[in-house]
């Protein structure tokens, strides 16, 4: 019998192996479309600024995450109308405090 070295979370993942329920084939089919979507498969070459590079590759780096990714996560929220400026958002945090609604 082979021993492997597992990690912690290959571990986790097998002592758990007996509490794991099968799912609907309509819900199978969601997740598969959700996994579809998400996969990368367009690769582009765009133009930027040094400026702007360089701002995005700082924010990156205080984020944790390559710049590349940054710029994806950033460009996802938009297409999902996610992104939400700053500035809308402490006036909207504003009114809510008016209203006493926060």
């Amino acid at each position: 019998m082979i021993k492997y070295n597992l990690t912690q979370e290959e571990r986790k993942i097998e002592e758990e192996i007996d509490n794991l329920k099968t799912v609907s084939k309509e819900k199978k089919e969601r997740i598969e479309k959700i996994i579809d979507r998400a996969k990368k498969d367009k690769a582009i070459s765009l133009r930027i600024s040094s400026y702007d590079l360089e701002k995005i590759k700082e924010k990156a780096q205080e984020e944790g995450v390559p710049y590349q990714t940054l710029i994806n996560m950033v460009l996802h929220k938009y297409v999902m109308n996610r992104f939400i400026e700053k500035e809308e958002l402490l006036k909207i945090i504003n009114v809510l405090k008016e209203k006493e609604a926060i």
